[in-house]
């Protein structure tokens, strides 16, 4: 455990980054928790989370909106995700873009629906920045916050191994049944 922590310590910034572009809440999360266990620094991994995680929906966005023939594969394979996606775009407007950073699942579509609409490009820019921001600030400082309990956890599941499947099967099925009922035929 002490080697994935030095390893963390030294490349992690990098890594947060680099995973935060495409969302990046399980990297926010391991963060915070070594920024609590004094191996990272909070400040920087919440500064670094929040401008890859804004980075990257700009990246989605201006693919979705002048590379639509690079999203169109992804599109077919997420019919109901983005149908989904484009219902939350119509109900709840410009709000969606803070909305959308704390849905699992949906994080990632919400820009590529936006980019794929007349959305406006400036707008969304100037609207993610905060969005980013927040979701950064808020997982960073609750992780930071919980960073006891977080260690705490994962060293219980390095004694009991067994329950890396049990969590994975729960994690997904969960993710599963929503994505199923969420874009359910009414």
């Amino acid at each position: 455990m002490q080697e994935l922590f030095t390893s963390l310590s030294t490349y992690g910034y990098i890594a947060l980054f680099v995973y935060s572009l495409g969302g990046g809440f399980f990297g926010l999360v391991a963060a915070g928790a070594l920024s609590y266990a004094g191996k990272m620094d909070l400040t920087a991994s919440i500064v670094t989370a929040g401008t890859s995680n804004y980075l990257g929906d700009m990246i989605l966005f201006y693919l979705a909106r002048y590379n639509r023939q690079l999203v169109e594969p992804y599109m077919k394979n997420h019919r109901r995700k983005f149908a989904l996606s484009h219902l939350l775009v119509r109900k709840y407007g410009d709000f969606v873009i803070f909305i959308q950073k704390f849905i699992y699942g949906v994080k990632t579509l919400v820009p590529i629906a936006m980019g794929l609409s007349k959305y406006s490009f400036v707008k969304f820019g100037i609207l993610n920045a905060p969005a980013s921001a927040l979701f950064a600030l808020f997982f960073g400082l609750l992780s930071y916050k919980g960073g006891e309990q977080i260690i705490n956890f994962f060293s219980f599941l390095k004694n009991n191994i067994w329950l890396y499947p049990v969590i994975l099967i729960l994690l997904i099925g969960g993710l599963w049944l929503y994505f199923e009922k969420a874009t359910k035929k009414r």
